[in-house]
């Protein structure tokens, strides 16, 4: 038999909360069909962009809308029980970008990608984070529309500095040779992790003082780089202190999500005034696009992660039944890096 959790209800505007989802149970088939594989799962990923995924519309072409009273799916790891693939045994640990959110299930073997655990020292669950598409959207984003090069003395500036995406940005940009690194984030805690272990210069929690302020303060010599994953004022109020010919990595707009807005978003008028004066680059990144330097970026990320180059967080919450209330929390700022659902050890 099997759990599972499906899509009750969403709303076009709103936050998402936990009663959105409810979990169910049902037996699974009996045979393995030729060609798939029986999988436990192991870790379920949950991420901003699937707030996108509860509207009919995503608003986005590559993202499929979740169905009401269907299986919700996303990121996920889990270990093959039964194998009727040629190039999968039992015993292999395997990860899909569609994986359904459910304790086990019987999958297209041809759909999987073989994970190697030494990669990440035995830390399966960050090939959904550091080692996966969010540490590929980090890495790519950075060197396809960042132009940071090295010894330029960029400052680059991180929103959302503590999540998934934006802990591993920042760390990245000062890889990569920004001289400066300073990160915006919503708790003393997040400001703290983010200078004291993840190496940013500075943090700034914007839930506490004049933002604009603290970030003149901070970047003297103005904005080389934004890494952008929250959209709305925030955002506005950091393009304003860009220099001429800067670039905005446009990662996610987290603030925006909840409501019924195309994406990206647009600028209000004086930013948008401040973005064409100054020659500010603001083009929309999607990782998928760039599919073609997967592997030699993961192999980057997880030799990062080997070095201690890269320090990498999680927010794990145990259990399916409860990744309803993961996404809800995560959606508000509740997580520290990754937000993590352990399904089963």
């Amino acid at each position: 038999w099997r759990e599972y959790c499906v899509l009750l209800n969403a709303k076009l505007n709103g936050v998402p909360v936990a009663e959105n989802f409810r979990l169910e149970q049902s037996t699974i088939a009996d045979t393995v069909p030729a060609g798939h594989v029986l999988v436990k799962t192991l870790y379920l990923s949950v991420d901003p962009y699937m707030r996108c995924r509860m509207n009919e519309d995503t608003g986005s072409d590559y993202l499929q809308p979740w169905q009401l009273s269907e299986v919700a799916d996303g990121g996920g790891i889990g270990v093959v029980e039964e194998s009727k693939h040629h190039n999968l045994a039992k015993g292999d640990f395997v990860t899909s970008f569609t994986w359904p959110w459910q304790t086990a299930a019987i999958l297209d073997g041809g759909s999987l990608q073989k994970l190697v655990p030494q990669l990440v020292n035995g830390r399966l669950s960050y090939f959904l984070g550091a080692a996966g598409i969010t540490g590929l959207t980090a890495l790519l984003g950075i060197r396809e529309k960042g132009h940071v090069a090295a010894g330029a003395s960029q400052t680059m500036v991180v929103s959302g500095a503590a999540g998934a995406c934006g802990s591993l940005a920042g760390q990245i940009g000062r890889l990569e040779g920004c001289s400066r690194v300073v990160g915006i984030a919503g708790t003393d805690e997040k400001c703290s992790i983010l200078v004291q272990e993840m190496g940013f210069d500075a943090a700034i929690n914007y839930k506490k003082g004049d933002v604009a302020k603290q970030l003149r303060e901070l970047c003297p010599g103005g904005v080389d780089v934004y890494f952008d994953n929250v959209g709305g004022d925030i955002s506005d109020t950091v393009i304003s202190q860009m220099n001429q010919n800067s670039h905005i990595i446009l990662c996610g707009q987290i603030s925006q999500y909840n409501k019924d807005v195309p994406y990206p978003p647009p600028l209000p008028p004086d930013i948008e005034k401040i973005q064409k004066e100054r020659n500010i680059t603001r083009e929309r990144f999607l990782v998928l696009n760039y599919m073609d330097k997967q592997e030699a970026s993961v192999l980057q990320l997880c030799q990062w992660i080997q070095e201690g180059k890269l320090k990498v967080r999680e927010t794990v919450v145990e259990g399916l039944a409860n990744i309803g209330a993961a996404f809800q929390s995560m959606m508000n700022g509740g997580n520290i890096g990754k937000q993590i659902v352990s399904v089963s050890k």
